[in-house]
């Protein structure tokens, strides 16, 4: 039966010997746009585990994935994915430049247990970026031309789970599905999140997505999920300036400049209704005469822009975390591109370990930093999500994790 806190099958209901799998994942990465090289390959990574498992368990596996959009920079084949994965299995992975066309279709019959292909970018298909239910999704080419080769269809790509793309709700319509290691560990720790016994719950929310942290705060503070939303990086200086504070000339500039001002009203109304739950930084760090220099809120900025938090800040933000029970952290505290402003991202970092509060990382950077400070082991868990993250806790449903629970019902012989 299908995992009961879940609602959809997982990898533990399956026999996968001897079977051919088709994997979704998601290993879309960034890409340096002169190099074509991959600079950050945390995603692709953090599928190996369910690859292996697949694997020791007798599967021949096909994997189908996305790179960029089309029209974008990073919008490129899949070859130097295949590379990298390759080293991760410490496997040759089969790269076939072809999605469901004879080449594809050829590499896939022809596979044998144990073996990993990777099929071309999906989105070379036009029908991918095409949001239909998954009923209509059935029906496109791609799961037409390929899902009569596979067994199983095993969904690992949480991040994309926001999404009805065919790769993502066609195949689960027509095979036994269910979620892979991946998928299955971020629902179950995003679940547990929402739930009661998990207080106090504290958000951390930094980076440049400002937009996205606005809409979870508007979700998650009037459904109580979120005692505490402390705040850092772009989305505290809007909050600043919201809450009337003077900030200087270059920082009101770098948020004119980012288009974020019509967010203002937003952050006023969830200041005005959450007073006590919005923690905003008290002092911050600046650039001057090329080093960093700590100084109060309002105090001599205006010809340098804010690029980090302040030590009182982090000691503030460190004693709110102390009783914490989870932590969230999305996105670094500050302009961590130079070491000297990747401070504050670091003693928050240590300062979440220490609490023993049970903890989530968003963002490739933060689990960079985590690495290189040599703590990532301490952390519970590092979400893929971006999107999918942001809609799970916002309490939207996800395409992609519905229509595993309508595939469990479909197949529940089929196993």
């Amino acid at each position: 039966m299908a995992n009961t806190k879940l609602g959809f099958y997982t990898m533990d209901n399956f026999d996968f010997n001897g079977k051919k799998t088709l994997l979704r994942v998601d290993i879309n990465s960034p890409i340096d746009p002169m190099t074509g090289r991959i600079t950050d390959d945390t995603r692709i990574r953090s599928h190996t585990a369910t690859i292996k498992e697949l694997l020791e368990r007798g599967a021949s596996v096909t994997i189908l994935a996305h790179q960029g959009r089309p029209g974008d920079t990073d919008f490129t084949t899949l070859e130097n994915h295949a590379v990298l994965l390759s080293k991760y299995l410490n496997k040759e992975v089969n790269y076939v430049e072809d999605v469901f066309g004879p080449s594809a279709r050829s590499a896939v019959s022809s596979s044998k247990p144990g073996s990993v292909t990777l099929l071309e970018n999906v989105r070379f298909y036009s029908e991918e970026s095409i949001e239909k239910v998954p009923e209509a999704q059935a029906k496109t080419y791609l799961v037409r031309y390929l899902a009569p080769l596979f067994s199983l269809y095993v969904n690992d790509a949480f991040a994309t789970s926001h999404r009805s793309h065919p790769s993502l709700t066609g195949f689960p319509m027509v095979l036994p599905s269910c979620g892979g290691r991946l998928l299955q560990k971020e629902v179950e720790f995003l679940s547990d999140v929402m739930s009661t016994k998990s207080k106090p719950c504290i958000f951390v929310l930094g980076g440049g997505k400002v937009a996205d942290s606005v809409q979870l705060m508007e979700s998650l503070l009037p459904k109580g999920v979120a005692d505490k939303v402390l705040l850092t990086g772009l989305v505290s200086h809007l909050f600043l300036i919201a809450k009337g504070e003077r900030l200087g000339k270059a920082t009101v500039k770098i948020i004119e400049g980012k288009g974020l001002y019509p967010l203002l009203p937003r952050a006023q109304n969830l200041l005005r209704n959450y007073p006590n739950k919005i923690v905003t930084p008290v002092d911050i760090a600046i650039l001057r005469s090329d080093e960093r220099v700590e100084l109060p809120l309002g105090d001599g900025q205006d010809h340098s822009p804010i690029y980090d938090i302040g030590s009182r800040t982090v000691e503030l933000y460190s004693s709110i975390m102390r009783d914490a029970k989870v932590i969230i952290m999305r996105g670094p505290a500050g302009y961590i591109e130079d070491q000297r402003f990747s401070k504050g991202s670091e003693e928050l970092l240590k300062a979440v370990v220490k609490s023993g509060a049970k903890t989530l990382l968003g963002g490739g950077h933060l689990r960079a930093i985590s690495e290189r400070l040599g703590i990532a082991e301490k952390i519970d868990y590092f979400s893929t999500g971006g999107g999918a993250f942001i809609a799970f806790l916002s309490g939207e449903k996800l395409p992609a994790i519905e229509v595993l629970a309508v595939s469990a019902q479909k197949f529940k012989a089929d196993r």
